[in-house]
């Protein structure tokens, strides 16, 4: 697929099944991510790869994560703890995108997340013109630092969210038309 033709249709396909993306595809993706903006050539970014049995295992820490943060003080219902032990069974393959904060005289802390965002889009991207399904979430178990000491990261690291791959169970949607001039515009200076 040609790089302007995938980045102009890219969607996110959120319903996935086997098999993950090939060693070739994953080798094609990846290698997208390293290309992201990076000033001071930091390289914030770093990614845990989690398939097979392990989806099982974060599906667990997930759990134990939401049942220590419940907001209400309830306990989770059982439809809440299924939901969370099979979040990670929506596909095959899920990367947990992380942010390695670094102390930088000329490069802020939200610019190294910004980096790490390019480098999600560009796996996005890339894994679209493969034919590979994907998408990405956050949310609270993103943010939750019991999730994130549970997969070894640092006090300096950040969960930047979880990119799940698959095969698509059917075809994408198309990219929704949008107008240019909508989102762009002239400044002259006024």
């Amino acid at each position: 697929m040609d790089a302007l033709e995938a980045l102009h249709n890219r969607v996110s396909v959120g319903v996935l099944t086997d098999p993950a993306p090939s060693c070739k595809q994953r080798d094609n993706i990846f290698r997208a991510a390293l290309r992201a903006a990076d000033h001071g050539n930091l390289r914030p970014w770093r990614f845990l790869v989690v398939e097979g049995e392990s989806r099982s295992r974060l599906g667990e820490i997930y759990l134990k994560a939401s049942e220590g943060s419940a907001k209400t003080g309830e306990p989770l219902s059982d439809a809440q703890r299924e939901r969370l032990l099979a979040m990670p069974l929506r596909a095959p393959l899920i990367l947990v995108a992380i942010t390695r904060l670094q102390v930088h005289p000329k490069v802020p802390l939200n610019e190294q997340r910004m980096s790490t965002a390019g480098a999600v889009q560009a796996m996005l991207t890339a894994a679209f013109a493969e034919g590979v399904g994907a998408y990405w979430r956050t949310g609270e178990l993103a943010e939750n630092r019991q999730v994130a000491r549970a997969l070894g990261l640092t006090d300096h690291e950040e969960i930047s969210g979880f990119i799940y791959m698959g095969t698509p169970q059917k075809p994408p949607r198309s990219a929704p038309e949008l107008a240019v001039s909508d989102f762009f515009a002239d400044w002259h200076g006024e």
